[in-house]
């Protein structure tokens, strides 16, 4: 009888061990694509992040941006993103133009 108590409660706390575990779980990557020949500023509204010249930045365990997203090329040009911008999307600046496309499958 006191061996079946001990296994419900060890049971009990493995279960509510994972469950806290899952709720860590990685918010996803915002992706940032610069096809472009000049390096661009990218403000998320509580990060900015400097993209190379045709390179890219992964801001990891981000999550969604709170609002909207201003991409400054280097002419000064700035291009706002309606937002929030998610993971299931990526920024993406191609000359001089800033857009929103769908994320790359993580299996591509």
């Amino acid at each position: 009888m006191m061996s079946r108590t001990w296994w419900a409660s060890t049971g009990l706390v493995g279960t509510g061990f994972v469950l806290t575990l899952s709720g860590c779980a990685d918010a996803g990557a915002l992706n940032i694509v610069n096809d472009s020949d000049s390096q661009v500023v990218v403000q998320t509204g509580d990060q900015d992040a400097t993209v190379p010249a045709w390179g890219g930045v992964s801001i990891l365990d981000y999550g969604c941006t709170p609002g909207d997203v201003t991409v400054e090329l280097a002419s000064g040009q700035q291009t706002v993103l309606s937002g929030p911008v998610c993971p299931d999307q990526q920024i993406v600046v191609r000359g001089d133009i800033a857009t929103l496309e769908p994320a790359a499958s993580p299996d591509a």
